[in-house]
């Protein structure tokens, strides 16, 4: 009741989507609540487990069929188009959009004793390099197509098999995403 009736601390910061987002801006809010001591309690004890027990990978199956058969149908005017393949990551990312966005919490993280939620999603994908995997953000995914999200996965890609990954790349994400 008492985190219900205090004040959230908002926070913004102009940007300006990609380019090919038709000149679109918007303002990226972070929105502070205070948890309550319940969330508080919950979320020493996940910290407390996470620190003193084994990580739990969990993998769920999912009925690939219709994606399946969209690439297979758009695969070749998609790479006369766009120059690359039509991958899997765009449909993951895409996936990941639709529940971040019904499901604000997975999008926050925890700083002190609130919780910090985004209306934007700057997600993470593993990339592969000779080095091991590298999570590139790619900022505002939410508001990218399929195209889009292809295109910026593979310049990341090409970027971190070059050396040519900076912190800044690898900072700042709300959500990540690897195969």
């Amino acid at each position: 009741p008492k985190a219900a009736i205090e004040p959230t601390n908002k926070t913004q910061t102009p940007t300006s989507p990609a380019s090919a987002n038709q000149g679109q801006i918007r303002t990226r809010e972070s929105e502070r609540k205070p948890m309550s001591m319940l969330r508080r309690r919950i979320a020493e004890r996940l910290l407390s487990a996470q620190q003193n027990a084994a990580i739990l990978t969990t993998f769920n199956e999912v009925d690939m069929t219709e994606i399946l058969a969209m690439r297979s149908k758009y695969q070749d005017s998609f790479t006369k188009r766009h120059g690359l393949k039509l991958g899997f990551m765009g449909f993951f990312l895409k996936a990941s959009i639709t529940a971040l966005k019904e499901f604000g919490a997975v999008n926050a993280y925890i700083e002190g004793q609130d919780v910090v939620y985004h209306n934007y999603c700057d997600i993470g994908v593993a990339v592969s390099t000779e080095k091991g995997l590298m999570v590139p953000v790619i900022r505002d995914v939410d508001l990218m197509s399929i195209a889009q999200i292809e295109q910026a996965i593979a310049g990341f890609a090409d970027k971190a098999r070059a050396n040519k990954i900076s912190l800044d790349d690898l900072s700042g994400g709300t959500f990540t995403v690897s195969n």
